[in-house]
């Protein structure tokens, strides 16, 4: 019974000290930051792509996939704005199985979460040094934030997460824009709840210290889907469920409305094929609603070296958590939103 201490504390400053951005490194995440900013803003109509692995099981798999997204990037930058997933921590709906790379920097070992940690941080940090991408993680542990809160620049607050009230007072002291999700029960009404909250000032105890927050203008919905009490997939991006979406965004008077459709999980059902074909609906339903395409301005995409999915580590680049599209596929649809955009 009881939490027993496993190991040492984390020395934040020494983690912190070989892992932080200067120089040219700092600006290329600040420009891009102003960017990002801006796009959820309304001021830059670029289409934000949150794109990458489900979970960032592999150091140098990550890293291989974020130099192709990268040369990616430079090819579509004048109509799609790329931040890669880097996600490194697992919500699991039990509790069990692989929790990310926090749990486990090595996944043929056992858990080693001080390790894990140091290999977040360097994680993050290659992506932006080696590649020019800046990075978007999982806040899944509000203890964690202060961790890597100088190299993300994107943060998602899971379904799971969202009905929770730390959660969404830490979102409101976020500097960089927070997605939120709506909950696995769909109920739209939780998840602008919490916009709302993040949007607000907030006072709390973070840390072991009365904190104060200035809200965040950048809180915005991600469509998730939805899980009924049979255990059957609702998804939320048809066209009626956009206009509700945005009804709701008017009738709460949220600061720049923005909406995000997660093309996999309780959309697709996590069948990762099915991500293509919700692109393409939801450009459609884009082009016959001005108001969608005001408003609807963003896909998640999960997506890695190697089609779907895989028990154990054994193929390089394949997820070991939902399944993905491969890299061949995952070019091509990012062309075909691109060259959609271009007509």
């Amino acid at each position: 019974m009881g939490i027993h201490q496993k190991s040492g504390k984390i020395d934040i400053k020494a983690l912190k000290k070989t892992t932080t951005l200067t120089g040219p490194f700092l600006r290329k995440k600040q420009i891009r930051d102003n960017e990002l900013a801006s796009i959820i803003k309304g001021e830059d109509q670029r289409l934000l792509l949150l794109i990458g692995p489900c979970s960032s099981d592999n150091e140098e798999a990550v890293l291989e996939y974020a130099n192709r997204l990268a040369k990616l990037q430079e090819e579509v930058k004048d109509k799609l704005f790329i931040v890669m997933r880097v996600y490194t921590a697992k919500p699991r709906t039990n509790g069990m199985g692989y929790k990310g790379l926090v749990h486990q920097p090595n996944t043929l070992q056992l858990p080693d979460l001080i390790n894990g940690i140091k290999m977040v941080r360097k994680l993050h940090y290659r992506v932006i040094t080696e590649t020019g991408l800046t990075t978007a993680d999982e806040m899944v542990y509000t203890s964690n934030y202060h961790l890597i809160d100088d190299l993300v620049s994107y943060h998602a607050v899971g379904a799971r997460s969202v009905e929770d009230q730390e959660h969404r007072f830490l979102a409101s002291g976020i500097d960089t824009p927070v997605g939120m999700k709506n909950p696995t029960s769909g109920n739209l009404n939780v998840v602008f709840n919490g916009i709302y909250a993040a949007q607000n000032k907030q006072n709390f105890i973070y840390h072991d210290a009365e904190v104060e927050t200035d809200g965040n203008p950048f809180a915005h919905v991600i469509l998730r889907g939805a899980m009924n009490e049979h255990g059957e997939n609702i998804p939320n991006y048809y066209y009626d469920c956009l206009l509700k979406v945005i009804a709701d965004y008017k009738e709460m008077h949220l600061s720049n409305p923005f909406v995000i459709i997660d093309t996999n999980h309780d959309n697709s059902g996590k069948d990762y094929l099915e991500q293509i074909r919700i692109v393409r609906q939801t450009l459609i339903n884009r082009d016959w609603n001005e108001m969608i395409k005001q408003y609807v301005r963003g896909f998640m995409i999960e997506s890695y070296l190697e089609d779907g999915r895989q028990d154990r580590p054994e193929v390089f680049g394949k997820s070991i958590t939902d399944p993905c599209l491969g890299w061949e596929k995952t070019e091509k649809l990012v062309e075909e939103i691109y060259q959609t955009l271009a007509d």
